[in-house]
């Protein structure tokens, strides 16, 4: 969830200077995807700046009129929308200089270090994946990550094209690469030292997925055959560190499973921004109540009481869409779509 906070409503009218920060969201339980393998995949290509080593946080660049602000981000937590990415792009140079292979299990996010990881969870199936970030995107302001064609197919939202996701980093497991891939021989995470030493090699098992349309379907199971209740494993080389490189994150995520467990139902908000002053949150309101029906409410978080400005709730995602671009259209280009 994005912040906007109070110091642009002061000066030349409500619209300017809305600075954006991260904020925290609660976690729930959910099935989790291990696929710790990825680290395996080294990283290509030269980069100017500090993508030298193949690590790259990047600068600040400006899209269709909104500025990103890459940075480390290690609390990262937001739910939303995700979409992905497949044949147009594959075999393409991702934004950190590696080839794009829509059958990896990698995302393209907007802000994260490339590499990081980021643990998605489909919040309409129950189903949970572990992807490294390794391209920029998307840009479309209602979506916030692009999951390669292989992991909208394990997430479970492949034909859907989009779903209600929560996307977290996986804060060792950044870490850990970036003080490989920067030669850091220590990264501290609280009070415990994360040493790094080779990345880990893995062998994944196959597993069977429904065939695309117009493909063979051989030996593959019908396109209606449902998801197994037991977990669907890739199971992984167990890696021993190497204490003369400088160890490594434990042992690393445990064997890597999908599994699908039952959800509760979720609702979707356009969030025009959260601010510390209600007087500013109530600003807001009145300047967007043409457009329906929206609310202000308070939140604490982290010990910070804040003003929530939404609309909502909607049902379906396309409504959501075209709430937020009016909210967009009205000034309000930080404004997203929030899954609660």
């Amino acid at each position: 969830m994005n912040i906007n906070t109070d110091a642009g409503l002061m000066g030349r009218g409500l619209l300017a200077k809305l600075c954006v920060v991260s904020l925290t969201f609660g976690l729930a339980a959910c099935a989790e995807t291990s696929f710790f393998a990825q680290t395996a995949k080294r990283v290509s290509g030269a980069f100017a700046g500090d993508g030298a080593n193949g690590y790259k946080i990047g600068n600040p660049y400006k899209i269709k009129s909104v500025w990103y602000y890459p940075q480390v981000d290690y609390d990262y937590r937001e739910t939303g929308i995700a979409s992905w990415y497949g044949p147009k792009f594959h075999g393409r140079a991702t934004a950190n200089g590696e080839v794009y292979d829509m059958n990896t299990l990698t995302a393209a996010h907007r802000t994260l270090p490339m590499p990081s990881f980021v643990r998605v969870t489909n919040l309409e199936n129950g189903r949970s994946l572990i992807l490294r970030v390794n391209d920029r995107g998307p840009f479309a302001h209602n979506r916030i990550i692009d999951v390669s064609r292989r992991g909208a197919q394990l997430l479970g939202f492949q034909q859907k094209g989009t779903a209600r996701v929560r996307v977290e980093i996986m804060a060792n497991e950044s870490r850990a690469i970036a003080a490989k891939l920067t030669g850091t021989r220590v990264a501290s995470s609280g009070q415990t030292p994360i040493r790094v030493a080779k990345l880990p090699k893995a062998s994944v098992a196959s597993e069977t997925l429904a065939p695309p349309p117009g493909a063979k379907a051989g030996a593959m199971p019908p396109a209606s055959a449902p998801v197994r209740a037991a977990p669907e494993r890739i199971r992984l080389k167990p890696q021993v560190a190497d204490s003369r490189d400088g160890v490594s994150v434990g042992s690393g995520p445990t064997v890597g499973h999908l599994t699908r467990k039952p959800v509760r139902p979720t609702n979707l908000y356009v969030q025009a921004g959260a601010f510390s002053y209600f007087n500013n949150a109530n600003q807001v309101k009145a300047r967007l109540h043409h457009l329906g029906d929206i609310k202000i409410s308070p939140v604490l978080i982290n010990g910070q009481d804040l003003y929530r400005v939404r609309l909502g709730p909607f049902e379906k995602t396309e409504h959501a869409d075209r709430f937020l671009e009016s909210v967009i259209r009205a000034g309000y280009t930080n404004a997203h779509i929030v899954v609660e």
